[in-house]
């Protein structure tokens, strides 16, 4: 009898199954859970998402002929994004990946040079598989490896020419992080006596009016070209646009459809996107805000907590988003936060933990609508659940 127990005991899972499954259980457990710091849109179901157009009509009219090859709502989008940023046009593009390489393979075009200074942490270098060098010609260079946006010196004292200076603002892999107000005026005019030309990456440019404490079209009135996204903060169901000189962005139309991104319609993505400029832009401010405090009571119930060491990273949120870190192994604090959230219907964090090395696990944190219900209080009392199942877990 025991030996036909054993012949019929289920294969052990393998690791990547193990993950698999956890992850399943994560997005379960969030989309369940009766209390979560930010609900992300892509748990989110196709009839939850559709209702993003529910009131399409108040934001364009509806009557209107749909859109053909950018016309109509496009044009109306893009001449928006222009007006918000305070450029002389913008065109929008399917993706933010696009956007870029079109915008830097322009520049390069312009000034002679197809060498692209940026950060190592930066979007193309880390998530875009070397694209710039692979599909555009571009070639990349680090400006420096510090977990930061470059200085004014290490841009005078990089030592071969560049066409452009690229900063990614804020810098998400380095916890979305901003320089002041006053470093990154330094660092634009430090390109400038360089003879290149600065493009932002401002995917998330939207959220950093706070802490830059400048209107957007200041922000992007520094750079001689700026992308921004229109899903990563405003929930549209993506796109992004080319914002700077209308030369350069009639220039960047043409690449757009030799890039195959000029597509037949876009009402619904573009849709979205007014949409989340209509109704989410207004609110960014409020989310830096209540991040703040977040993020404060997270390292309070840390404390409290007893863990050995743990890091919020910034420890002032730049904007609503930030980074925690806890010196465990990644399964063990991935395996109780999913506990905690399916134990308790709160969601501190709802996004997967990554090891960033033998023991350590980093975790990134979104305060967003749903966010604003916590208090202080409600934030220090999910450590502290978290806190006893990441015990337990460690003791097993």
């Amino acid at each position: 009898m025991s030996d036909m127990a054993e012949q019929s005991a289920p294969e052990p899972l393998s690791d990547d199954e193990r993950r698999k499954q956890r992850r399943e259980r994560r997005i379960s457990a969030s989309r369940s859970a009766q209390r979560i710091l930010a609900r992300p849109s892509f748990q989110l179901t196709l009839r939850e998402r559709l209702a993003l157009l529910e009131t399409a009509s108040e934001l364009y009219d509806l009557d209107e002929r749909a859109d053909m090859y950018g016309d109509g709502v496009v044009e109306a989008l893009e001449e928006k994004v222009a007006g918000l940023l305070g450029t002389e046009a913008a065109a929008f593009f399917p993706t933010g990946t696009m956007a870029q390489q079109v915008a830097l393979r322009c520049w390069a075009g312009r000034t002679g040079n197809p060498v692209v200074a940026l950060h190592p942490l930066a979007h193309p270098e880390v998530h875009e598989r070397h694209a710039f060098s692979q599909v555009s010609g571009l070639r990349p260079v680090h400006v420096t490896s510090e977990p930061r946006l470059p200085t004014a010196d290490e841009v005078r004292d990089l030592p071969e020419p560049f066409g452009a200076l690229m900063l990614e603002l804020p810098l998400r892999d380095a916890g979305f992080a901003l320089p002041s107000w006053e470093e990154l005026t330094e660092v634009v005019e430090a390109a400038r006596e360089r003879e290149a030309v600065v493009h932002f990456d401002g995917a998330r440019l939207w959220e950093s009016t706070v802490h830059f404490g400048r209107p957007l079209s200041e922000i992007a009135g520094l750079a001689d070209s700026v992308y921004v996204s229109f899903y990563k903060s405003l929930d549209g169901y993506g796109g992004a646009a080319l914002a700077g000189p209308k030369t350069l962005v009639e220039e960047a139309k043409v690449w757009r459809h030799r890039y195959g991104g000029t597509v037949f319609q876009q009402f619904p993505t573009v849709l979205s996107a007014l949409a989340g400029l209509e109704r989410e832009l207004p609110r960014l401010p409020e989310y830096v805000r209540h991040a703040r405090v977040v993020a404060a009571a997270l390292r309070e119930g840390f404390a409290a907590a007893g863990l050995p060491w743990a890091r919020v990273h910034p420890e002032v949120p730049h904007t609503h988003e930030f980074q925690v870190w806890l010196p465990y192994d990644v399964d063990v604090v991935t395996e109780a936060a999913v506990r905690t959230a399916e134990e308790t219907g709160t969601v501190l964090f709802a996004n997967p933990w990554d090891a960033e090395g033998p023991g350590l696990a980093m975790t990134e944190v979104y305060v967003r609508a749903a966010g604003l219900e916590w208090s202080a209080e409600d934030v220090r009392a999910a450590v502290a659940e978290f806190a006893a199942r990441l015990a337990g877990a460690v003791g097993s």
